[in-house]
């Protein structure tokens, strides 16, 4: 991996909002922490021959995620008996999210149109990989829930489904 990669892996987890990231490859370990109310980036670079260091927990990242999840489930709490009736499809990984396949191509789904199970609904770029999400279940795209083009974390919703 060289220094360019690097400089935009730490771009990319800044702009995520994610506070913790760890990759580990062949021959590199690093792992990348940003501190939300200082504004700054730690960046740890050890090459694997190095000392083998102890697993650190997840716990203390786990621990601030439901902190920040009531804020915007606050304002939602009216539609909440509205949207209980749909079915989330939420994102399998980290990554950018993207509603084309291409720039110059058209959206792979819109808002009122039917899905079927393993329609594709989008694409997450994750390392350069484009990775296509297939849809689970069949029933009618009520909302999308992330703009193209962003950065989208882990579990996070992507579309409601009104399944009936």
């Amino acid at each position: 991996m060289d220094l360019k990669e690097i400089q935009n892996l730490i771009k990319f987890v800044a702009k995520s909002g994610a506070n913790e990231v760890k990759l580990e490859m062949d021959d590199v370990k690093i792992t990348i922490r940003t501190g939300l109310e200082q504004n700054t980036t730690t960046v740890q670079y050890a090459p694997v021959a190095a000392a083998p260091q102890a697993p650190q927990p997840i716990a203390p990242a786990a621990a601030e995620a439901p902190v920040a999840a009531p804020t915007p489930a606050q304002p939602a709490a009216k539609d909440e008996d509205d949207t209980s009736k749909y079915i989330t499809i939420k994102s399998p990984i980290i990554g950018t999210f993207y509603r084309k396949p291409a720039p110059d191509k058209p959206l792979f789904v819109e808002v009122g149109q039917t899905i079927a199970e393993g329609d594709v609904l989008c694409v997450i770029e994750a390392m350069k990989l484009f990775n296509e999400i297939e849809s689970e279940v069949s029933g009618k795209v009520v909302k999308i829930l992330v703009d193209d083009a962003s950065p989208v974390e882990f579990d996070q919703p992507l579309f409601l489904v009104d399944p009936s």
